[in-house]
């Protein structure tokens, strides 16, 4: 990864984190991405939490519509990856989203 990009990810990264309310990350997701990349990530935590839930591919993607093929994706990533699936579910779940950001 160039030095560029690495300092473009922590931008953004910090961006992320200066967002304090649900609205507030509405809007700055709704002017960063389009509907179609909001929605495909919005699915994406739909399909990690379903297999959290211990779901099959088969019946993930008869409720969902999506591909077994992103779903492996989102799998091996839940499962196997650098844990950010995990602590967005986990944060979720326990509802401690708030009090790990001083909110």
């Amino acid at each position: 990864m160039t030095e560029d990009l690495h300092k473009k990810e922590e931008r953004l990264f910090r961006a992320i984190l200066s967002l304090r309310t649900e609205e507030e990350c509405r809007a700055f997701l709704s002017d960063l991405l389009t509907v179609r990349e909001l929605m495909d990530f919005a699915s994406r935590l739909e399909v990690a939490d379903m297999l959290d839930n211990k779901m099959t591919y088969q019946e993930i993607a008869q409720q969902t519509g999506i591909s077994t093929a992103t779903i492996s994706r989102v799998s091996r990533c839940l499962f196997y990856g650098d844990n950010g699936y995990r602590t967005v579910l986990d944060r979720m779940k326990n509802g401690n989203n708030d009090e790990e950001r001083g909110i």
